[in-house]
C-alpha cells in the first residue's frame, strides 16, 4: 500500500469485485491480486467447505476471497489491533458470513485449544521471521486436517524451514514475495 490507506478488491466468487477498507499501517502489504488469482486457481477444486486459518491475517484477503469462493469459514488472527477492527469492519460490511476476527498473534491463538483447519493462509511480517516457529505449532499442535493445504508467502530469495512433511506443490514469485502451497505428504496425490 506504499504507506497510505486504501482499498483492494475481491477478484472472485460472491462478492466479486467488493473493496476492502486497508488501514494505513507500518509494514502491512497485501497480497497482490495477481497473486491472489494464482493461489485461488489453484485451490479451485478444494475451496467448497473448507474450514481455513488466516494467520498474520492483515487485510483479511486471502480468508475473505476463500469465504467469498465457498469455504464454510474462516478463522482470521491478527494482532494489530486497528487492522483487526478494520477486518471485523469489512467482514459486517460485506455480510460475509462464517468469518470471525480473533485479535491476538498468531503464536498465542496457537497456544490455544486446537480446531482442525483444512487450509491455513500463513503470511506473517518478514522482518518477524515466524514462519519455522508458526509451521512447528500447526503440525505439532493438532491444528491441520490431515489433508491440510498450507500457503506460504515469505521474501523472494527466503526458503523457510518448514515441517518435513509439508511437500511445496505449487510457486511462484512477484516482485520480492515468493509464495507457494504446500501439501502434507502422503494424503493427497503430488501431481
Amino acid at each position: 500500500m506504499n504507506g497510505r490507506a486504501g482499498r483492494i478488491r475481491i477478484i472472485g466468487g460472491s462478492l466479486r469485485n467488493s473493496r476492502l477498507d486497508v488501514p494505513d499501517l507500518p509494514g502491512l502489504r497485501p497480497t497482490p491480486e495477481r497473486v491472489r488469482e494464482t493461489l485461488f486457481n489453484w485451490l479451485a477444486p478444494t475451496i467448497a467447505g473448507v474450514q481455513a486459518l488466516d494467520l498474520c491475517a492483515g487485510t483479511g484477503a486471502l480468508g475473505i476471497e476463500a469465504l467469498s469462493r465457498g469455504a464454510a469459514g474462516v478463522q482470521f488472527v491478527e494482532r494489530d489491533a486497528a487492522a483487526a477492527r478494520t477486518l471485523r469492519e469489512n467482514l459486517a460490511r460485506l455480510k460475509a458470513p462464517g468469518g470471525a476476527v480473533a485479535a491476538t498473534d498468531a503464536a498465542s491463538y496457537l497456544h490455544g485449544a486446537p480446531r482442525t483447519f483444512g487450509l491455513v493462509f500463513m503470511d506473517p511480517p518478514f522482518a518477524l521471521e515466524l514462519w519455522a516457529p508458526l509451521a512447528r505449532q500447526l503440525e505439532q499442535g493438532g491444528w491441520l486436517t490431515p489433508s491440510a493445504q498450507i500457503y506460504v508467502e515469505s521474501p523472494r530469495n527466503t526458503l523457510p524451514a518448514l515441517p518435513a512433511n509439508w511437500q511445496a506443490w505449487r510457486e511462484g514469485a512477484a516482485g520480492d514475495v515468493r509464495f507457494a502451497l504446500y501439501r502434507r505428504a502422503g494424503d493427497l496425490p503430488l501431481s
